[in-house]
């Protein structure tokens, strides 16, 4: 098995539980692992391409709005299962721009699904 990664992908949406959240956007970083079988050759037709899981995420994203970063990481996950030919899907969706009563780097929800 090859465990794929696709690391810091950022898209803008507009999930959050706070009205301002949904109405201004905010930047949101998405860190992806599937676990697939090896491909048979070094050829991009048997194997999982990059650009279709950045393209699902973002599609995910860009389809509502979420109040709850868990919920979007779950419909990730899933979606990422639904499309891909893998054993597992794993996504952390973080939130480098939250605002809270004191400073944080980023607030992160991550889903794994099998």
């Amino acid at each position: 098995m090859i465990e794929l990664e696709v690391h810091g992908l950022e898209l803008r949406g507009f999930h959050g539980v706070l009205e301002h959240e949904r109405e201004r956007g905010q930047r949101f970083l998405f860190d992806v692992w599937l676990t697939v079988r090896e491909p048979r050759d070094d050829s991009i037709d048997d194997a999982v391409d990059y650009r279709e899981i950045v393209e699902t995420v973002r599609e995910v994203s860009d389809a509502r709005a979420y109040l709850l970063i868990e919920t979007l990481a779950a419909v990730i996950a899933r979606t990422l299962l639904e499309r891909f030919p893998a054993e597992r899907a794993r996504v952390r969706v973080r939130k480098p721009d939250v605002e809270l009563d004191a400073p944080v780097e980023y607030t992160a929800a991550t889903a794994e699904r099998s």
